[in-house]
């Protein structure tokens, strides 16, 4: 039994909201993500309302938690300087001069 995603769909995340792959509860939790750790404030009435629809109170408690670390660790590991030793976007802020000098 496999768990989890396959690579072709693992790189495509970021086209969640319209990848055929990713089921409907999967958008939702990916769309909650994203507005949690890019915009917390973002996460409105409606997009909860939705969420409680989809989820049960221990799914919401879970993934929330889940996003939360999610986001903690990647931002220790900024703050500790550890994304410098990958190839990977971390963060939608544009490369500052020290990262991309042109």
């Amino acid at each position: 039994m496999q768990q989890g995603m396959g690579d072709e769909t693992y790189n495509s995340v970021q086209h969640y909201h319209d990848h055929p792959d990713f089921t409907s509860r999967e958008r939702l939790a990916a769309e909650y993500a994203e507005r949690f750790a890019i915009d917390h404030t973002s996460v409105d009435d409606d997009l909860w309302s939705r969420l409680r629809q989809n989820f049960t109170d221990p799914e919401l408690l879970e993934l929330t938690v889940t996003i939360g670390f999610c986001v903690g660790m990647g931002r220790a590991y900024q703050v500790l300087g550890v994304e410098r030793d990958f190839d990977v976007l971390w963060s939608k802020e544009p490369p500052t001069k020290e990262e991309n000098p042109s």
